[in-house]
């Protein structure tokens, strides 16, 4: 179960059936009688003498919440799985728009005459389905409902690098990502990135053989090599995914998963391996991320 998963759509869902539960005990039907043998005829929608009213309209849009905020739930791990043809978000659709439908036609007359009119719990009930309704329907579509409930973000810590939206988090000198004091970050420093360090062979100087006793390395382990070798010019930053992707080991890429990122929450991106990133989860566990298309940065 990830609470995470959760979006504006499906707090709207949930909000509109507590709605349409406390306005079940509320007056359904209200008398209009005045005089001195006139007693208080209301009547909520739990009352026998009202049935069906209570099953077919309030009932039915409960169960049709519940079922949505299942699915959701459940996540990615039940999107292929149907109960009679529909998944449980689809019965809750359609079970929201027959309580809606049924609750329009209630209200249209009264049985009783001019004398008994509907009550507040009768349109509060009517509100709520077409909150319902209509939030259950436009999720998958309407982009504002579809984004997250509650983007978790990273609180920042004086002195933490890549945090987004922070001036001088990142770029001190001393840090992950920036060049150490003494060392030019350019290309061409004394050795820094993409100059020749102590031992190789300078500008206009002739190239040495190798060792004879040092086999050269092989095109597909000097590719490998590349790819799992990071970045030099990475800077970490913050950044969310669009779904729950897997986290393999760092030091075996096809390894058990070590964990999983999901959307609704920024995680730290703290070195690049080819077009993989190596992620650091909140309890501080790190993995390589190989799918990274479509995230969003921070």
């Amino acid at each position: 179960m990830n609470l995470r998963a959760l979006t504006r759509g499906d707090a709207a869902v949930a909000g509109a059936a507590v709605l349409l539960f406390i306005a079940s005990f509320l007056p359904y039907l209200t008398a209009d009688c005045s005089g001195r043998f006139c007693a208080d005829a209301s009547k909520n929608a739990w009352s026998t003498e009202l049935f069906p009213v209570l099953p077919s309209i309030y009932l039915l849009g409960i169960v049709a919440a519940v079922l949505i905020l299942v699915q959701r739930f459940q996540g990615q791990a039940a999107t292929n799985r149907q109960v009679l043809g529909l998944r449980l978000d689809q019965w809750g659709i359609a079970f929201a728009v027959a309580a809606l439908w049924t609750s329009v036609w209630s209200l249209g007359a009264s049985p009783y005459g001019s004398t008994v009119s509907h009550g507040f719990g009768a349109w509060l009930g009517f509100i709520a389905l077409i909150v319902l309704a209509g939030a259950a329907a436009a999720s998958p579509l309407v982009p504002a409902l579809k984004a997250p409930l509650v983007s978790e973000r990273p609180a920042a810590v004086p002195g933490q690098y890549g945090y987004p939206g922070q001036p001088g988090a990142a770029g001190q000198p001393g840090q992950y990502g920036y060049p150490a004091q003494g060392h030019d970050p350019a290309f061409g420093g004394q050795g820094g990135y993409g100059y020749p360090g102590a031992g190789q062979p300078q500008p206009g100087q002739p190239v040495q053989p190798h060792d004879a006793g040092v086999p050269a390395p092989q095109p597909a382990q000097a590719a490998q090599q590349q790819a799992a070798a990071p970045a030099a010019d990475f800077q970490p930053f913050w950044f969310a995914v669009p779904a729950p992707r897997q986290l393999a080991p760092k030091d075996n890429p096809a390894g058990a998963p070590v964990g999983e990122v999901v959307p609704g929450t920024w995680y730290l991106a703290v070195e690049q391996r080819g077009a993989a990133l190596v992620a650091q989860l909140p309890d501080g566990n790190q993995g390589v991320l190989a799918d990274t298309s479509g995230i969003q940065r921070g």
